[in-house]
């Protein structure tokens, strides 16, 4: 079973069972694919502190730090750059928002540190199984934190014959190493991965069997927004995909989604909380 109350710092409890949670994205990068990266201004901080109280009055619950465009062809970003870009950002605002924070990276030595700093909730897009990191070093920096964890499916190129399946499948063994390593299973929320090593038809059947994922009995965070499943799906560029994003959000709640990741928080936090009315009525 889904846990009814899952625990994060400053006292925030979530309770699944009764409304969705909306994660506001913060990209403290120059290159995000959304064309909103922070770190293109000087700035950066005040830009940041703004965005993040912004962000939090229009309805977001938990905001998620990240400092790597994870966007296709993206450059990688190494561990001194990406905490160049992150710690002064995070370190500001664990002592300006009352929200959890949570951290986008799969390096363990970035999470350490950020968990050091107040972060609350790891975000990571290898599920604890990055290619850089074959000992499972960030899941063992979870585990000693005792902190939630998102886990995302990845691999390193598309191509599959039953991605609902397999999806499933990877997601299972990220769970497992998760739990040797020593992370409690109520710490953690499972992420298909929409748009990582997935085709457009594949992102599709993904978001319409999303419900299937419930049989992992891990709350389901879903990140679709401005994504190029909608761009190709209504032919647009990204400034113009709200409508989009909000389809697919709202889809993505009635089908399991316990938690959403986007950046146009005030209207999709309007959009799921009509959503969850409607399906708690």
């Amino acid at each position: 079973m889904i846990p009814a109350q899952f625990d994060f710092k400053k006292g925030r409890i979530f309770d699944f069972t009764t409304r969705s949670y909306v994660m506001g994205i913060m990209n403290i990068t120059p290159d995000s694919f959304s064309q909103d990266g922070l770190y293109r201004q000087t700035d950066v901080i005040d830009r940041a502190v703004t965005q993040a109280v912004q962000m939090i009055a229009d309805g977001a619950d938990i905001l998620d730090l990240g400092a790597e465009s994870t966007r296709p062809g993206a450059p990688p970003v190494d561990a001194a750059e990406e905490a160049r870009r992150l710690f002064p950002v995070l370190k500001e605002l664990v002592n300006t928002v009352d929200v959890p924070i949570s951290i986008d990276s799969y390096k363990p030595e970035i999470a350490e540190k950020a968990i050091e700093y107040g972060a609350a909730l790891i975000n990571d897009i290898w599920g604890l199984r990055s290619p850089d990191d074959p000992e499972f070093r960030m899941a063992k920096v979870v585990a000693e934190a005792d902190i939630p964890v998102v886990i995302m499916h990845n691999q390193i190129q598309a191509g599959y014959e039953n991605v609902i399946h397999e999806v499933i499948t990877s997601l299972r063994r990220s769970i497992e190493i998760a739990l040797t390593m020593g992370i409690d299973l109520n710490k953690i929320i499972v992420d298909p991965g929409i748009g990582f090593a997935k085709s457009y038809q594949d992102n599709l059947m993904l978001l319409h069997h999303l419900d299937q994922l419930k049989i992992l009995e891990r709350p389901i965070l879903l990140g679709v927004s401005r994504k190029s499943v909608i761009g190709k799906t209504l032919d647009l560029p990204v400034e113009e995909r709200l409508e989009g994003t909000i389809a697919a959000n709202v889809w993505g709640v009635a089908k399991g989604a316990n938690l959403v990741r986007v950046h146009d928080v005030k209207a999709i936090s309007r959009a799921i909380k009509m959503c969850d009315a409607i399906s708690h009525a």
